[in-house]
């Protein structure tokens, strides 16, 4: 346990929030190994219907603790070439369980976002920023290439040729510009963020849990794959779907003219 992590639960709805306020929650190994630990549990656990991650005092994510890796390297400690690839990489799964859980993910951006803070962001289902949030790729600002997906998932919002400018000129951008790019689907004023997240927080909790976790297999396979192997996917898990309680109440409910009450199952 750490409390450079703070977890909270409610109503179906689990909240991680980045704790580190004095370094804009710049990631620590600590954090990420809480982060890491926390991801595929509640991606499975069935109480859970949406996560959502955020960052405490005014800052989404500064991405790494640079000034922290430096000051923990010590002589005659170094790591292989080989260490470092395959810790760098298991830390990244992070980004991985967001973006793949069979359930939302929700990344709320109240402030700074750059390097793998903007990363982890890019990998949830949906974004969330204040207007005026500062958002960077930041890292040819300090000759580093990149990580934790955030290639991969810059360019499956914006494109190639903008995810490029992004990345080789490491220009800050608004909450604001960021929506207008596609990079965030929404931004809202500042004194807002915190009621609008709650609010979309709450409807993504409230949808056929089950249903959007095969939509995610869908919609993934769909970044790659062909037309005939999206469209059998979509009749298997089509077919899974109609068979799950969920779908069987909101069939009555829609005959029956009222709401449908989602439970996952």
């Amino acid at each position: 346990m750490t409390d450079h992590l703070i977890e909270t639960f409610e109503d179906g709805v689990a909240t991680l929030t980045l704790n580190r306020p004095e370094a804009r929650n710049a990631l620590t190994g600590e954090l990420l190994a809480a982060l890491s630990a926390a991801a595929p549990r509640l991606a499975l656990d069935p109480k859970v219907r949406v996560v959502v991650i955020t960052g405490a005092g005014g800052a989404f994510c500064a991405g790494g603790d640079v000034k922290g890796f430096v000051a923990d390297k010590a002589p005659g400690e170094a790591p292989t070439f080989d260490q470092r690839v395959n810790g760098l990489r298991n830390g990244m799964d992070f980004s991985r369980w967001l973006h793949e859980m069979p359930k939302p993910t929700l990344a709320v951006i109240p402030g700074a976002a750059a390097g793998a803070g903007l990363s982890i962001a890019l990998a949830c289902d949906y974004r969330i920023a204040s207007e005026d949030a500062k958002m960077t790729t930041a890292f040819s600002k300090i000759g580093a290439s990149g990580d934790y997906g955030g290639s991969y998932f810059l360019t499956k919002l914006v494109g190639s040729a903008r995810a490029r400018e992004l990345y080789f000129t490491a220009d800050v951008i608004t909450g604001a510009e960021a929506a207008r790019l596609g990079v965030v689907n929404r931004a809202v004023p500042a004194a807002d963020l915190a009621r609008e997240a709650a609010a979309l927080a709450r409807r993504l909790a409230d949808l056929p849990t089950v249903a959007i976790g095969y939509m995610k297999k869908n919609l993934a396979l769909a970044e790659h794959g062909s037309l005939s192997e999206v469209m059998d996917a979509e009749a298997i898990h089509m077919v899974r779907t109609m068979m799950t309680e969920d779908h069987k109440a909101a069939s009555l409910a829609f005959v029956e003219k009222r709401p449908p009450v989602f439970r996952g199952r």
